[in-house]
Protein backbone atom coordinates (compact mmCIF):
# COMPACT_ATOMS: atom_id res chain seq x y z
CA UNK A 1 0.00 0.00 0.00
CA UNK A 2 2.47 2.87 0.52
CA UNK A 3 4.51 1.82 -2.70
CA UNK A 4 1.41 2.79 -4.02
CA UNK A 5 1.03 6.02 -2.16
CA UNK A 6 4.14 6.48 -2.72
CA UNK A 7 4.43 5.89 -6.33
CA UNK A 8 1.09 8.22 -6.81
CA UNK A 9 2.75 10.96 -5.42
CA UNK A 10 5.74 10.76 -7.55
CA UNK A 11 3.17 10.94 -10.48
CA UNK A 12 1.53 13.85 -8.50
CA UNK A 13 5.58 15.76 -8.27
CA UNK A 14 5.93 14.88 -11.86
CA UNK A 15 3.14 16.64 -13.06
CA UNK A 16 3.27 19.46 -11.18
CA UNK A 17 7.09 20.24 -12.20
CA UNK A 18 5.44 19.42 -16.13
CA UNK A 19 2.78 22.33 -15.39
CA UNK A 20 5.76 24.27 -14.11
CA UNK A 21 8.07 23.87 -16.92
CA UNK A 22 5.33 24.50 -19.52
CA UNK A 23 4.20 27.60 -17.73
CA UNK A 24 8.18 28.04 -18.10
CA UNK A 25 8.30 27.69 -22.02
CA UNK A 26 5.55 29.68 -22.84
CA UNK A 27 7.09 31.91 -20.52
CA UNK A 28 7.56 35.04 -23.55
CA UNK A 29 3.69 36.62 -22.15
CA UNK A 30 4.54 38.79 -19.25
CA UNK A 31 1.41 36.65 -17.38
CA UNK A 32 3.19 33.32 -17.50
CA UNK A 33 6.71 35.10 -16.58
CA UNK A 34 4.64 36.85 -13.61
CA UNK A 35 2.90 33.71 -11.99
CA UNK A 36 6.70 31.80 -12.42
CA UNK A 37 8.22 34.64 -10.43
CA UNK A 38 5.14 34.43 -8.29
CA UNK A 39 5.55 30.95 -7.07
CA UNK A 40 6.59 30.27 -2.96
CA UNK A 41 9.48 28.17 -2.29
CA UNK A 42 7.28 25.98 -0.51
CA UNK A 43 5.62 24.95 -3.31
CA UNK A 44 8.76 24.02 -5.78
CA UNK A 45 11.63 23.82 -3.26
CA UNK A 46 12.97 20.29 -4.83
CA UNK A 47 12.45 18.73 -7.89
CA UNK A 48 12.97 15.24 -9.06
CA UNK A 49 15.00 16.21 -12.26
CA UNK A 50 18.08 18.42 -12.66
CA UNK A 51 17.08 19.94 -16.19
CA UNK A 52 13.56 20.87 -14.77
CA UNK A 53 15.13 22.34 -12.04
CA UNK A 54 17.71 24.47 -13.71
CA UNK A 55 14.92 25.35 -16.57
CA UNK A 56 12.34 26.47 -13.63
CA UNK A 57 15.87 28.56 -11.80
CA UNK A 58 16.74 30.19 -14.98
CA UNK A 59 13.00 31.14 -15.27
CA UNK A 60 13.27 32.31 -11.60
CA UNK A 61 16.49 34.44 -12.01
CA UNK A 62 15.54 37.92 -10.30
CA UNK A 63 15.61 40.70 -12.50
CA UNK A 64 18.36 43.04 -11.40
CA UNK A 65 17.97 46.77 -12.15
CA UNK A 66 21.51 48.39 -12.36
CA UNK A 67 23.10 45.50 -14.10
CA UNK A 68 23.14 43.38 -16.97
CA UNK A 69 23.49 40.00 -16.48
CA UNK A 70 21.69 36.92 -17.61
CA UNK A 71 20.34 34.28 -15.86
CA UNK A 72 22.88 31.51 -13.52
CA UNK A 73 22.58 28.79 -10.90
CA UNK A 74 24.34 28.17 -8.15
CA UNK A 75 25.68 24.71 -7.87
CA UNK A 76 24.70 25.16 -4.45
CA UNK A 77 21.04 25.75 -5.42
CA UNK A 78 20.84 22.74 -7.77
CA UNK A 79 22.24 20.43 -4.51
CA UNK A 80 19.35 22.00 -2.79
CA UNK A 81 16.71 21.40 -5.30
CA UNK A 82 17.76 17.71 -6.03
CA UNK A 83 18.14 15.64 -3.29
CA UNK A 84 20.49 12.81 -5.42
CA UNK A 85 23.85 14.93 -5.28
CA UNK A 86 25.80 11.93 -7.28
CA UNK A 87 23.09 11.86 -9.87
CA UNK A 88 22.89 15.85 -10.20
CA UNK A 89 26.70 15.89 -11.02
CA UNK A 90 26.29 12.90 -13.61
CA UNK A 91 23.44 14.92 -15.41
CA UNK A 92 25.87 17.99 -15.16
CA UNK A 93 28.33 15.96 -17.16
CA UNK A 94 26.28 15.31 -19.74
CA UNK A 95 25.11 18.72 -20.03
CA UNK A 96 28.41 20.07 -20.43
CA UNK A 97 29.33 17.44 -22.78
CA UNK A 98 26.53 18.46 -24.82
CA UNK A 99 27.04 22.03 -25.06
CA UNK A 100 23.49 23.09 -23.21
CA UNK A 101 25.26 24.55 -20.35
CA UNK A 102 29.03 26.06 -18.42
CA UNK A 103 29.97 25.77 -14.96
CA UNK A 104 31.93 28.66 -13.56
CA UNK A 105 34.34 28.58 -10.65
CA UNK A 106 33.20 31.82 -8.47
CA UNK A 107 35.47 33.61 -6.03
CA UNK A 108 33.03 33.92 -3.37
CA UNK A 109 34.09 30.35 -1.56
CA UNK A 110 36.15 27.30 -2.44
CA UNK A 111 33.11 25.90 -3.05
CA UNK A 112 31.23 27.87 -5.13
CA UNK A 113 30.49 27.21 -8.94
CA UNK A 114 27.44 29.11 -11.13
CA UNK A 115 25.88 27.43 -14.19
CA UNK A 116 24.85 29.12 -17.19
CA UNK A 117 22.91 28.02 -20.21
CA UNK A 118 25.10 28.42 -22.95
CA UNK A 119 23.15 30.68 -24.69
CA UNK A 120 22.55 33.08 -22.02
CA UNK A 121 26.79 32.98 -21.61
CA UNK A 122 27.17 33.55 -25.41
CA UNK A 123 25.05 36.80 -24.70
CA UNK A 124 26.58 38.04 -21.98
CA UNK A 125 29.89 37.43 -23.85
CA UNK A 126 28.59 39.33 -27.32
CA UNK A 127 26.96 41.87 -24.37
CA UNK A 128 30.93 42.18 -23.47
CA UNK A 129 32.33 42.34 -26.55
CA UNK A 130 30.12 45.56 -27.15
CA UNK A 131 30.85 47.46 -24.27
CA UNK A 132 34.37 47.14 -24.61
CA UNK A 133 33.99 48.77 -28.24
CA UNK A 134 37.38 47.46 -29.88
CA UNK A 135 38.34 49.82 -32.80
CA UNK A 136 40.50 47.17 -34.48
CA UNK A 137 38.83 44.86 -35.87
CA UNK A 138 41.41 42.21 -36.89
CA UNK A 139 42.06 42.07 -32.94
CA UNK A 140 38.64 42.12 -32.12
CA UNK A 141 38.52 38.60 -34.54
CA UNK A 142 39.84 36.60 -31.32
CA UNK A 143 36.30 36.91 -29.88
CA UNK A 144 34.54 34.26 -32.58
CA UNK A 145 38.00 32.71 -32.17
CA UNK A 146 37.10 32.25 -28.64
CA UNK A 147 33.61 31.13 -28.82
CA UNK A 148 34.30 28.64 -31.77
CA UNK A 149 37.60 26.86 -30.83
CA UNK A 150 37.72 27.59 -27.08
CA UNK A 151 34.43 27.65 -25.68
CA UNK A 152 33.71 24.79 -28.62
CA UNK A 153 36.03 22.36 -27.74
CA UNK A 154 36.84 22.68 -23.03
CA UNK A 155 33.81 22.36 -21.18
CA UNK A 156 36.28 22.54 -18.01
CA UNK A 157 36.43 25.93 -15.79
CA UNK A 158 39.87 26.42 -16.67
CA UNK A 159 42.38 26.26 -18.90
CA UNK A 160 45.94 26.66 -19.16
CA UNK A 161 47.88 29.43 -21.26
CA UNK A 162 49.49 27.04 -23.62
CA UNK A 163 46.64 25.21 -24.17
CA UNK A 164 44.24 28.66 -25.10
CA UNK A 165 46.95 30.20 -27.30
CA UNK A 166 46.92 26.69 -29.26
CA UNK A 167 43.16 26.54 -29.59
CA UNK A 168 42.81 30.21 -30.14
CA UNK A 169 45.33 29.79 -33.35
CA UNK A 170 43.12 27.94 -35.43
CA UNK A 171 41.73 30.82 -35.65
CA UNK A 172 44.47 32.97 -36.66
CA UNK A 173 47.50 34.78 -36.32
CA UNK A 174 47.78 35.07 -32.45
CA UNK A 175 49.14 37.81 -30.29
CA UNK A 176 50.00 38.70 -27.01
CA UNK A 177 47.53 41.60 -27.29
CA UNK A 178 44.59 38.89 -28.39
CA UNK A 179 44.55 37.32 -24.89
CA UNK A 180 44.60 40.35 -22.95
CA UNK A 181 41.38 41.52 -24.89
CA UNK A 182 39.93 37.82 -23.57
CA UNK A 183 41.11 39.27 -20.03
CA UNK A 184 39.31 43.07 -20.47
CA UNK A 185 36.47 41.68 -21.47
CA UNK A 186 36.06 39.16 -18.33
CA UNK A 187 36.08 36.41 -20.32
CA UNK A 188 39.19 34.73 -18.44
CA UNK A 189 40.91 35.73 -15.58
CA UNK A 190 44.59 34.37 -14.28
CA UNK A 191 44.73 32.19 -11.23
CA UNK A 192 46.32 33.33 -8.07
CA UNK A 193 48.01 30.19 -7.68
CA UNK A 194 49.00 29.30 -11.27
CA UNK A 195 49.74 32.21 -13.22
CA UNK A 196 49.98 30.43 -16.21
CA UNK A 197 46.54 29.00 -15.98
CA UNK A 198 43.06 30.42 -16.66
CA UNK A 199 39.21 30.44 -14.73
CA UNK A 200 36.94 31.10 -17.61
CA UNK A 201 34.78 34.24 -16.12
CA UNK A 202 31.06 35.46 -16.67
CA UNK A 203 31.77 39.28 -17.63
CA UNK A 204 30.02 41.39 -15.77
CA UNK A 205 28.65 39.35 -12.78
CA UNK A 206 31.34 41.39 -10.33
CA UNK A 207 28.90 43.16 -8.54
CA UNK A 208 26.38 40.30 -8.29
CA UNK A 209 29.31 38.23 -6.05
CA UNK A 210 29.55 41.20 -4.38
CA UNK A 211 25.71 41.00 -3.45
CA UNK A 212 25.79 37.31 -3.07
CA UNK A 213 28.20 37.30 -0.10
CA UNK A 214 26.39 40.19 1.56
CA UNK A 215 22.97 38.59 1.09
CA UNK A 216 23.99 35.55 2.74
CA UNK A 217 25.50 37.22 5.52
CA UNK A 218 22.31 39.08 6.37
CA UNK A 219 20.17 36.18 6.00
CA UNK A 220 22.53 34.17 8.69
CA UNK A 221 22.44 37.47 10.99
CA UNK A 222 18.12 37.66 10.49
CA UNK A 223 17.93 34.19 11.60
CA UNK A 224 20.18 34.22 14.11
CA UNK A 225 18.65 36.89 15.80
CA UNK A 226 15.35 34.97 16.07
CA UNK A 227 14.96 33.83 19.47
CA UNK A 228 14.82 30.15 18.78
CA UNK A 229 17.17 30.52 15.35
CA UNK A 230 14.32 29.79 13.13
CA UNK A 231 11.83 31.39 11.09
CA UNK A 232 8.81 30.34 9.00
CA UNK A 233 9.97 29.99 5.02
CA UNK A 234 6.87 31.81 4.18
CA UNK A 235 7.67 34.56 6.59
CA UNK A 236 11.69 34.51 5.32
CA UNK A 237 10.62 34.49 1.36
CA UNK A 238 8.49 37.91 2.51
CA UNK A 239 11.75 39.62 3.93
CA UNK A 240 13.69 42.43 1.82
CA UNK A 241 17.09 42.14 1.72
CA UNK A 242 19.14 46.17 2.47
CA UNK A 243 22.31 44.58 1.24
CA UNK A 244 21.82 42.14 -2.34
CA UNK A 245 20.45 43.04 -5.72
CA UNK A 246 19.53 39.08 -5.52
CA UNK A 247 16.27 38.12 -4.02
CA UNK A 248 15.77 36.54 -0.60
CA UNK A 249 14.44 33.29 -2.81
CA UNK A 250 17.76 32.97 -4.38
CA UNK A 251 19.60 33.58 -1.35
CA UNK A 252 17.70 31.04 0.11
CA UNK A 253 18.15 28.17 -2.14
CA UNK A 254 22.09 28.66 -1.93
CA UNK A 255 22.56 28.27 1.66
CA UNK A 256 20.05 25.54 2.19
CA UNK A 257 22.23 23.74 -0.62
CA UNK A 258 25.38 24.84 1.21
CA UNK A 259 24.27 23.40 4.52
CA UNK A 260 24.02 26.85 6.13
CA UNK A 261 20.55 26.54 6.39
CA UNK A 262 17.66 23.67 6.75
CA UNK A 263 14.56 23.21 6.35
CA UNK A 264 12.41 21.27 9.38
CA UNK A 265 8.54 20.51 8.41
CA UNK A 266 6.15 21.71 11.08
CA UNK A 267 2.34 21.83 11.47
CA UNK A 268 2.46 25.32 10.42
CA UNK A 269 4.82 24.41 7.39
CA UNK A 270 8.61 24.66 6.70
CA UNK A 271 11.03 26.39 9.00
CA UNK A 272 14.22 27.17 8.24
CA UNK A 273 16.64 27.18 10.71
CA UNK A 274 20.36 27.47 11.00
CA UNK A 275 22.61 24.30 10.83
CA UNK A 276 24.23 24.02 13.81
CA UNK A 277 27.09 21.44 12.29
Amino acid sequence: MADKSGSSAKKRRRSDENDTLGAVESSSSSSSSSSIQSLGLEENLSFSDTMIALQIMRAQFPKLDKVTIQPFILMSQLYSSVKDRTQVDRDLESLKKDKTVRVFKLNTGNDDHAIMFIEDYVIQMENSVKRLDVKDKELARVFEWFKEHVIGSKTGVSIDHSELCCLLSNGGKLTDKHVTLLINAGLLIHQLIDHNSYWFTIPNIGSVLKGLTQGRKEILSLINHTKYKEIMLTNLEKKRLRFSPLDIRFHIRDLIGSGLLKTVQSPMGLLVRLSRD
